[in-house]
């Protein structure tokens, strides 16, 4: 380890601040009405399967609905998703569910619970929303479709959107949008290391927390128009080395960390997902209200407590949706980077 490297929890918080525990009350640990839509509308999920290794990560997508989810079930085809032999029974998984035209995206996480009729079964234990931030800075949904020279370490300059897996000591997996402009969101360094960049988001930290646990993680870098993708795993570190942050310099914002990962493996290959999925050129938005899952979901949570009483009391009021969606629009402005 270098002297620059965060190797607890408190180094971590001591760089980029810890996380609000208000952030926690948009957690729920079923399907509601609202989760159930977004995923009967999303044309693509990114999934993680955590396994003796560590974690895997694929893509499954096709027309909408092609996944079903209700309460504490959650339903894809085998032949949907990429790499189908990835999911075994009793394995962790994570998931991210994307919506045509939306920034924000839904986060399923849970266990697998069998595989079987063609299907694999999995049984939810917690659904959120996450902030649009990562889809806003790659400009995921301006894209036109575009192919690219199948070489790697252009794609991986060019890539400007991951979904970042990794998993806890309990072997809990999660699975974290990133998003940058092409040459901020990743760079290889040689060819046995890559570097991305914290950005501000959620501030759940989940994944960086996950990283100081269990270094072990994978990636699928994408370009958006392309249905190529970019699949690495690796070992990471977080850094706060001021050279390897630089790199990362957008709009003379230098992030607070910067992510080494020792590579494992990685390949470039073309996504069945991506090409059954059709996103760009985008040809009409969703019609689901994120800002009204997030007042829904909060209202759902079960932590107690004076503060989350407060709260949800707050969601009650009229007009607190359209309040939501201004407050997010401005820290979608203001925070970027």
């Amino acid at each position: 380890m270098t002297e620059t490297a965060i190797e607890t929890v408190s180094e971590l918080e001591a760089v980029i601040g810890k996380t609000p525990q208000q952030m926690y009350l948009k957690d729920i640990d079923h399907l509601d009405a609202g989760a159930s839509a977004w995923i009967a509308q999303s044309p693509l999920m990114f999934a993680t399967f955590s396994k003796e290794d560590g974690p895997h990560v694929t893509l499954a997508g096709g027309s909408p609905a092609f996944a079903r989810g209700e309460g504490k079930d959650l339903r894809i085809p085998l032949d949907r998703i990429d790499d189908p032999d990835l999911p075994r029974v009793g394995q962790s998984f994570g998931s991210l569910f994307l919506l045509p035209g939306i920034g924000e995206t839904l986060r399923v996480n849970g266990r697998v619970r069998a595989i079987e009729n063609g299907h694999v079964d999995l049984e939810v234990e917690e659904c959120y929303g996450h902030c649009a931030k990562a889809l806003i800075r790659s400009e995921f949904w301006n894209a036109q479709p575009l192919d690219l020279p199948g070489e790697l370490a252009a794609f991986v300059d060019a890539s400007r959107f991951a979904a970042l897996a990794t998993v806890n000591r309990q072997s809990h997996a999660d699975l974290s949008p990133k998003g940058d402009p092409a040459g901020a969101m990743a760079r290889m360094d040689g060819d046995d290391a890559l570097w991305f960049a914290d950005r501000p988001g959620n501030r759940r930290v989940d994944s960086f927390r996950n990283i100081i646990e269990q270094p072990a993680l994978a990636m699928a870098l994408l370009v958006p128009g392309s249905t190529q993708v970019a699949f690495l795993r690796g070992r990471a570190v977080l850094s706060t080395c001021a050279a390897a942050r630089s790199r990362f310099e957008v709009k003379g914002k230098v992030p607070a960390m910067a992510i080494r990962v020792e590579v494992e493996d990685i390949a470039l290959r073309s996504s069945a997902a991506l090409e059954r999925a059709a996103l760009w050129p985008l040809s009409g938005s969703s019609d689901i209200d994120p800002a009204r899952l997030f007042i829904d979901h909060i209202k759902l949570n079960r932590t107690k407590g004076i503060a989350a009483t407060l709260a949800r009391a707050s969601l009650s009021v009229p007009g607190a949706s359209e309040l939501m969606k201004k407050g997010l629009a401005q820290d979608y402005k203001d925070n970027l980077y």
